[in-house]
C-alpha cells in the first residue's frame, strides 16, 4: 500500500511533465508568432509602392476578367428585349448588372489607389502638381504627358485641363523645387498611369452596358434623370439597392468633384452637385433656381429608385409623373408674383351725420374745450418773437402767454363749472345732502377741546341753521348742559 509520502511524489511528477508540455507549446507558439511577424513584415516591406502588381491587382483578378468579357459581349450583341415575366433577381442580365455595379465601385477605388502611388512617386519631380489638379484620371494624364519636361511651354496640354488651370500649372512649374526623376521610377509611374487610364475606360464600358439596361432594370429613375445618369447614379451608389438606401442629400452628392478655380471668380460654379448637374431638367433650368432643382431632383429620383428596386411600377408610369410634377413645380417658380390689386376708397358719405344734441353733449364739448392758456401758446403775434423755454427760440414756445404784460406768464384763473360742480359734491359726502338726508355713517358723537362728548342732532341741524338759534351740549365734571345762541 502506498504511503502518503509516495503520492506526494507521483504529484510532483505529473506537475513536471506539464510544466514541460506547456514549455514545448509555448516554444511552438512562439515560432508561429516569429512567423506571423515575418509575415507581417514582408507584406509591410511589400507596401513600399515599389512594385506596382502589389498595389493594384484588380485588373489581374479572374471577376474582373469575365464580368469585362460578359459586358463585351453584350455590347456587342446590342440591347435585346427583356422578358418582363421573369423575376428581376432570377434574371441572369439582372444579375450581371448588379455584379457591374458593384466592379464600378471597385475599379474607382482602385483608381484612387493607384492615385496615390502616382502621387508619392511624382511628388519628387513637381510637389504643386497634386493641388493644382485633384482628380485622379486628369492627374494621371498631366503627369503622363509632362513626364520627365522641366519647362512645361514645350508641353501641349491642350484639351486636358481648362484654360486657367494650365496658365497656373506652366507659372508654378517655373518655380517649382523638384528635380527629374530617375529613369526606373518615373518607367513605373507612366506604367501606373496607363493602368489608372485603363481602368478608367473599362468603368465607361461598364456604365455604357448598364445605361442600354436601365429601361429595364430602373425605368422610372431613367424616366426622370435619363439612362445615362441613372447608370451612373448606380455605379457610383454601388447598385439600385444602395441608391434606394441613400437619402435624397446624399443622392444630390454622387459624382460632386472638388474644383480648383485658381483664384478665378465662383460666381458661375455649382457647388455641392454631382451627377444631378448632367439631367436635362437641370440644364434648363435657370441659374437661380438650379440648386432648388437639384434638391427637387434628389429627393425625386431617391422615390423612383426605391420602386424600382420593390418593382413597383415596371412599365415606369411613376417616374414620368415625377418628372412632370418636377416641370410643373419648376415652371411655377418662374412664374412673376401676382400684381398688387388697388384698394377702392370707400363710398363718399355727402351727408352730414347725425349728432346728439342737447345739454349732454354741451357738457362733454365743455368739458374738452381747449383751455384759454393753450389758445395763447397756439397763437403768435406777427412780428413780435415768442417765447421760449430754453431762449434763442429753443424748447417748447409759448406764443402769445405774457406779451401784454410785464414778460411773465400770468393767466387768470377762473373756476370752471365742472370744478363747481365736483365741489358740490364733495360737500354733500361730507357734510350731508341740502335735503337733510343723512348717510349711515354720520353720527352724533364728536369730541370738543372742553372735556367731554358733544352730542349734536343731525335732524334738526339744518332747522337751527335757519332759525339763527344754536344748541350745544357738554360735559362737564359728568352733567350735561344746553346752551343757546341766538
Amino acid at each position: 500500500m502506498a504511503t502518503l509520502a509516495d503520492s506526494f511524489l507521483a504529484d510532483l511528477d505529473e506537475l513536471s511533465d506539464n510544466d514541460a508540455n506547456i514549455v514545448e507549446e509555448d516554444d511552438v507558439e512562439a515560432g508561429n508568432m516569429e512567423e506571423d511577424v515575418d509575415g507581417d513584415l514582408a507584406d509591410i516591406e511589400a507596401l513600399n509602392y515599389d512594385d506596382l502588381d502589389t498595389v493594384s491587382k484588380l485588373q489581374k483578378t479572374q471577376r474582373y476578367n469575365d464580368i469585362m468579357q460578359k459586358v463585351e459581349d453584350a455590347l456587342e450583341k446590342g440591347s435585346g428585349v427583356q422578358d418582363h415575366g421573369i423575376v428581376l433577381e432570377d434574371d441572369p442580365e439582372y444579375q450581371l448588372i448588379v455584379n457591374c455595379n458593384v466592379l464600378s465601385v471597385d475599379i474607382e477605388n482602385e483608381i484612387v489607389i493607384i492615385h496615390n502611388f502616382i502621387r508619392d512617386k511624382y511628388r519628387l519631380k513637381f510637389p504643386e502638381l497634386e493641388s493644382l489638379v485633384h482628380h485622379p484620371i486628369d492627374y494621371a494624364r498631366v503627369v503622363k504627358k509632362i513626364g520627365n519636361e522641366m519647362d512645361l511651354t514645350l508641353v501641349d496640354m491642350e484639351g486636358l485641363l481648362p484654360a486657367a488651370i494650365r496658365m497656373v500649372i506652366s507659372v508654378t512649374a517655373s518655380t517649382t523645387s523638384g528635380k527629374p526623376l530617375p529613369e526606373e521610377v518615373l518607367q513605373k509611374t507612366i506604367e501606373a498611369c496607363d493602368r489608372a487610364l485603363a481602368l478608367d475606360s473599362a468603368k465607361k464600358k461598364v456604365l455604357d452596358f448598364v445605361e442600354t439596361r436601365m429601361g429595364y432594370i430602373a425605368p422610372n429613375l431613367s424616366a426622370i434623370v435619363g439612362s445615362a445618369v441613372a447608370a451612373k447614379l448606380m455605379g457610383t451608389a454601388g447598385g439600385l439597392t444602395a441608391l434606394a438606401k441613400m437619402p435624397a442629400c446624399n443622392v444630390q452628392l454622387l459624382g460632386a468633384k472638388k474644383k480648383n478655380l485658381a483664384g478665378f471668380s465662383t460666381a458661375t460654379s455649382q457647388f455641392r452637385v454631382g451627377f444631378i448637374e448632367q439631367t436635362e431638367v437641370f440644364q434648363s433650368t435657370p441659374p437661380s433656381l438650379r440648386m432648388r432643382a437639384g434638391r427637387l431632383l434628389a429627393a425625386k429620383s431617391t422615390l423612383a429608385a426605391r420602386v424600382d428596386s420593390t418593382r413597383g411600377d415596371p412599365s415606369g408610369n411613376t417616374g414620368r409623373a415625377l418628372r412632370e410634377e418636377i416641370r410643373k413645380k419648376i415652371e411655377k417658380w418662374q412664374e412673376p408674383p401676382p400684381a398688387k390689386q388697388p384698394k377702392p376708397l370707400p363710398v363718399p358719405d355727402s351727408e352730414p351725420k347725425k349728432k346728439r344734441g342737447g345739454r349732454r353733449l354741451r357738457k362733454m364739448k365743455e368739458r374738452y374745450a381747449i383751455t384759454d392758456m393753450r389758445k395763447l401758446a397756439n397763437r403768435m403775434q406777427f412780428g413780435v418773437p415768442e417765447e421760449s423755454s430754453l431762449g434763442d427760440g429753443l424748447g417748447e414756445g409759448y406764443g402769445m402767454l405774457g406779451q401784454a404784460g410785464n414778460g411773465k406768464l400770468r393767466v387768470s384763473i377762473g373756476q370752471s363749472k365742472l370744478a363747481a360742480k365736483v365741489a358740490k359734491k364733495f360737500k354733500e359726502k361730507r357734510y350731508g345732502s341740502s335735503s337733510g338726508a343723512t348717510s349711515g355713517l354720520t353720527s352724533s358723537l364728536a369730541f370738543t377741546p372742553v372735556q367731554g362728548i358733544e352730542l349734536s342732532n343731525p335732524q334738526s341741524h339744518a332747522h337751527q341753521l335757519g332759525s339763527g338759534t344754536q344748541s350745544t351740549y357738554f360735559s362737564e365734571n359728568g352733567t350735561f348742559s344746553k346752551i343757546k345762541r341766538t
